[in-house]
C-alpha cells in the first residue's frame, strides 16, 4: 500500500494532507520539526548542506517510521542547490536502506507536463479532471484561509492586552479550519476565525513597531525553523509582516508571475539585477519596498551557507545606509539557540523604538516650531 507524505512548512500542512486524501491517498503527517528531526537530519547529510535539507531529511526519516514510501516534495530552478535537494534526499535514503519513491514537483509553468504527470501518480481514486481541478481549488482555498488568519494574527498580537490570548485563538482557530470539509465550510471557519481575533482586546494607543521579514522560504514558512520569531516579535510589540506566503509563492511559479513579484525585482534592480537563485534578489528588493513604506526595520532570515542569502546579506548594509532603515540577520543552523535569538531581538526592538521616538519627538518640535 502506498503511503504518501511531503514537508512539514508551517500550517500548509493541513490543506496538502486534504487535497492528497482527496485524491484517494493514505497519507502519512510530518511531525512538526523537532531536536530529534534535526538530530536525524545532522546524522545522515552534509556537515555543509543548508538548514532545510538537514530539517527535511529528519522529517523524511521520521515518517519513513511510521510507514510512508512516497515522499512528494518540490524541485526548483536556477543556480540554488535547493534544485538538487530531491535527488541527493532520494541517494541519502536509498543508501539507508529505504527504498522510497520520490514525486518532484518542479515550477509548472515551466515544467506543465511534469505536473500533469505528477498527479496522475497522485490520483489512485482515478478522479476525472473536472474532480481533480475541484479538489485543488478546495486545498487552494484552505491554504488562502491558512495564510489570511496568520496575517490577522500578525497585526492583533502586538496590541493585545491579555499575553497570549492571539496565540491561544490562533490554535482554536486552525482546528476550526482543520474539520472544515468542503470549501463552504472553509469559508464559513476562516470568517469565524477571523471575527473571533478581531474581538481580542487591544490597546489601540500602544506604540506599535512595524518590522519587515524576509529571506529564504523554508525558514521563512517553517516556525519551528526560525524559533517561533514571528510570535516573539509580536509578544514585544511589533507588528511583522512576512516579504513570503505559500499562496503567493504558488502564484508566482504555477501559473503567472503576480504584479507583487515583478515590483520586488524592480525594487532590487539597482541592487542585484541578476537571478541568484533562491531568495537573495526578494530579500534585497523586499527590503527596499519595506523602507519606503516606511518600516521601523527589516529582519533577514537565512539558513547558514545559503549562498543567495550570503550575498543578499552583503548588500543589504548598502540598502539599510541608502533607505535609512535598520536591518538585522539571523543566520540559522542546528546551533541557534532560541534565548540568544531572542536576546539579539530584544536589543534589535529597543534600538528601532528609541529611533522612532526620537523620529516622533522631532516631528513634533518641527510642527511646534512651524506653528510658532
Amino acid at each position: 500500500m502506498r503511503k504518501v507524505t511531503f514537508p512539514h512548512m508551517g500550517e500548509s500542512y493541513r490543506a496538502f494532507k486534504m487535497l492528497l486524501n482527496d485524491l484517494g491517498n493514505e497519507v502519512i503527517l510530518p511531525p512538526r520539526p523537532s531536536r530529534k528531526t534535526l538530530n536525524l537530519g545532522v546524522q545522515y547529510t552534509p556537515e555543509f548542506a543548508c538548514f532545510p535539507l538537514k530539517i527535511l531529511t529528519g522529517t523524511y526519516l521520521e515518517t519513513i517510521e511510521k510507514g510512508a514510501n512516497v515522499l512528494v516534495t518540490s524541485g526548483g530552478v536556477g543556480p540554488c542547490r535547493a534544485g538538487l535537494y530531491a535527488s541527493l534526499h532520494k541517494k541519502i535514503l536509498h543508501d539507508l536502506g529505504h527504498s522510497v519513491e520520490m514525486i518532484v514537483f518542479e515550477p509548472p509553468r515551466l515544467y506543465p507536463i511534469n505536473f500533469i504527470r505528477n498527479v496522475y501518480k497522485l490520483n489512485p481514486a482515478r478522479l476525472s479532471i473536472k474532480a481533480i481541478i475541484d479538489r485543488i481549488k478546495k486545498g487552494w482555498r484552505l491554504l488562502q484561509a491558512l495564510d489570511n488568519v496568520e496575517k490577522t494574527t500578525h497585526v492583533v498580537r502586538p496590541r493585545e492586552i491579555k499575553k497570549g490570548a492571539t496565540t491561544q485563538k490562533y490554535k482554536q482557530a486552525l482546528e476550526w479550519l482543520n474539520k472544515a470539509s468542503t470549501t463552504k465550510e472553509i469559508i464559513e471557519a476562516e470568517a469565524t476565525a477571523l471575527e473571533e481575533l478581531h474581538k481580542i482586546p487591544q490597546d489601540h494607543q500602544r506604540l506599535i513597531l512595524k518590522v519587515g521579514i524576509v529571506g529564504e522560504i523554508y525558514v521563512l514558512l517553517e516556525p519551528a525553523a526560525n524559533l517561533e520569531i514571528e510570535e516573539t516579535l509580536g509578544n514585544l510589540g511589533v507588528e511583522v509582516e512576512r516579504s513570503m506566503f505559500l499562496t503567493g509563492w504558488t502564484r508566482d511559479n504555477t501559473w503567472k508571475e503576480t504584479t507583487e513579484g515583478m515590483t520586488v525585482k524592480d525594487a532590487a534592480q539597482h541592487y542585484l539585477p541578476e537571478l541568484i537563485g533562491g531568495h537573495g534578489r526578494d530579500s534585497i528588493g523586499h527590503t527596499v519596498l519595506y523602507a519606503k513604506r516606511n518600516f521601523d526595520g527589516v529582519i533577514q532570515l537565512a539558513p547558514f551557507t545559503c549562498i543567495p542569502e550570503i550575498v543578499a546579506r552583503t548588500i543589504l548594509p548598502a540598502v539599510s545606509k541608502d533607505y535609512n532603515i535598520p536591518v538585522l540577520t539571523f543566520f540559522l543552523d542546528e546551533q541557534t539557540g532560541k534565548a540568544g535569538m531572542n536576546t539579539r531581538l530584544e536589543a534589535f526592538v529597543d534600538l528601532m523604538k528609541r529611533k522612532k521616538l526620537k523620529n516622533m519627538s522631532q516631528a513634533k518640535l518641527q510642527l511646534t516650531s512651524g506653528a510658532i
